[in-house]
């Protein structure tokens, strides 16, 4: 709906990671390098961490936008917490090798080395993907790594590429991970945008729909999503996504950082209890400060509610508008 109202030509912070909207800031970029080197020496595991949301996904779309589809046979999963039988059997699946019932390990292993024969034969290297790889028992990590050791024609069938949060990394690090370490090439956590880098991620996400200024960003608001988001790329997409939805419903063409500050409070609400807890120093000075604090945030959520209630209003109009165009 808002971009619509901003004639944007599409929508600048879906959730859904897209390589087109793909941001370089520092910590993607370094990251992007790690991925591209360990690419290079076809072998081994290459290792990417970081926080729920700060960008893994996207980063792999980018760097599938950059590579020759030619000369690689992907596969990608998702993990859960799995078996190592079960992950054997998904990783086959994922590779398109036929999984008869009953086939025992070393018979399903023998058609994974037939699939691999035939991927080089036609000039491609098999990737793959681990997603959300810290849910991954030891003993599946260990199965990883065993098909890492498989070789045709002398070189490393197998290249695996792991994604996952940061609790990951004591797990790679602990003793009972040592031989899996070992075949680690290259490994990077991603960290946060900072907050210059989040003012560029989301001009550079509106520049992609061709924002031409409406809506004006005040410098102030920026600030205000960096600190509202940390710096984490999905939680600024979702906190933008809303700060724009509600400028739209108002009619507003300018983004203040109050309206930002409000957006926020409004998100924290509305996934949360609702009162942002009471500051340490206000129970430390006294009950007449505490009930100041208390009385203020009374205030904001009337403000907020009035102002839901307006946004509410204003969408049933819409809504309304547009039944009455199509009838």
């Amino acid at each position: 709906m808002y971009e619509k109202f901003y004639r944007f030509t599409g929508i600048p912070f879906l959730l859904t990671p897209d390589s087109r909207f793909f941001f370089g800031s520092s910590g993607h970029s370094r990251a992007i390098a790690h991925l591209v080197y360990g690419l290079s020496q076809e072998e081994g595991f290459i290792v990417i961490t970081g926080e729920v949301g700060a960008g893994k996904t996207t980063l792999v779309e980018q760097l599938w936008s950059q590579l020759d589809r030619h000369n690689y046979f992907i596969a990608r999963i998702v993990t859960t917490q799995v078996s190592p039988d079960d992950l054997m059997r998904l990783v086959m699946a994922n590779f398109g090798v036929g999984d008869t019932p009953g086939l025992d390990k070393a018979s399903l292993l023998r058609r994974f080395e037939f699939m691999v024969q035939e991927q080089r034969r036609a000039g491609r290297r098999c990737l793959l993907v681990v997603d959300e790889v810290q849910n991954l028992p030891l003993g599946a990590l260990e199965e990883l790594r065993m098909l890492s050791n498989i070789t045709v024609d002398g070189k490393a069938s197998l290249q695996t590429i792991l994604l996952g949060q940061p609790q990951f990394r004591p797990i790679l690090a602990s003793r009972d991970a040592e031989q899996l370490r070992q075949r680690v090439l290259a490994s990077y956590h991603l960290g946060p945008l900072t907050e210059e880098e989040t003012r560029g991620y989301i001009e550079h996400r509106l520049k992609m729909v061709k924002w031409e200024g409406d809506p004006h960003w005040d410098d102030d608001a920026f600030c205000a999503v960096f600190r509202n988001t940390g710096g984490i790329p999905r939680r600024i997409n979702t906190l933008c996504s809303r700060v724009l939805l509600y400028g739209a419903l108002e009619e507003a063409h300018a983004i203040s950082a109050a309206s930002v500050e409000r957006t926020a409070g409004e998100l924290n609400q509305d996934l949360g209890a609702g009162l942002v807890p009471v500051p340490r120093h206000s129970l430390l000075n006294g009950g007449e400060r505490e009930q100041g604090d208390i009385l203020r945030r009374i205030e904001t959520l009337e403000a907020s509610s009035l102002r839901q209630d307006r946004v509410f209003r204003r969408l049933l109009d819409l809504l309304e508008t547009t039944r009455e165009a199509r009838g």
